[in-house]
């Protein structure tokens, strides 16, 4: 007997929108129930349905990355959404992906998950050339599992 695959949850569409796409915006909640909206920067796992977002070295509210509210967010609840859009003044080119998922937090002391963390600053570096100088290395990456993907474009291009 043959069983069909379930689709995929990133289709290739999916995946050419988030490589053209430079920034996205990531929605955490915080402790009062408020989404907190920060745009971030991204990498996309070529292997599975996973999106890498570093926490850099741009100027930030604290000099600790795990005091930030985004990733005391993740730590109480690790659940995000994650938007990219593509704009245009020609109104038939506009779309935008919305994904939803939970976090892991890949730590620099790379316990459990140092191939995961090393691939993911690869991917990041490959893509915005800025973080050549930029330490990395000692700062968490937020890794979001792709659990679903809502779509809307204005035309099938």
């Amino acid at each position: 007997m043959v069983t069909e695959q379930p689709p995929p949850i990133l289709t290739a569409s999916d995946r050419r929108l988030l490589v053209a796409v430079r920034t996205a915006t990531l929605a955490t909640m915080d402790d009062y129930g408020r989404p907190r909206l920060v745009p971030c920067c991204f990498a996309v796992d070529p292997d599975r349905p996973r999106v890498w977002t570093p926490i850099d070295q741009k100027p930030k509210n604290s000099t600790d990355p795990r005091r930030l509210g985004r990733v005391v967010d993740l730590m109480a609840r690790p659940h995000v959404s994650l938007l990219v859009d593509r704009w245009s003044e020609d109104w038939s080119e506009l779309a935008w992906l919305r994904l939803y998922g939970d976090v892991t937090l890949l730590e620099a002391d790379g316990l459990g998950a140092a191939a995961e963390r090393l691939r993911a600053l690869r991917a990041l570096r490959a893509r915005y050339p800025q973080y050549g100088g930029h330490d990395l290395e000692s700062r968490p990456v937020i890794a979001v599992q792709i659990s679903a993907a809502i779509r809307w474009a204005a035309s099938d291009s």
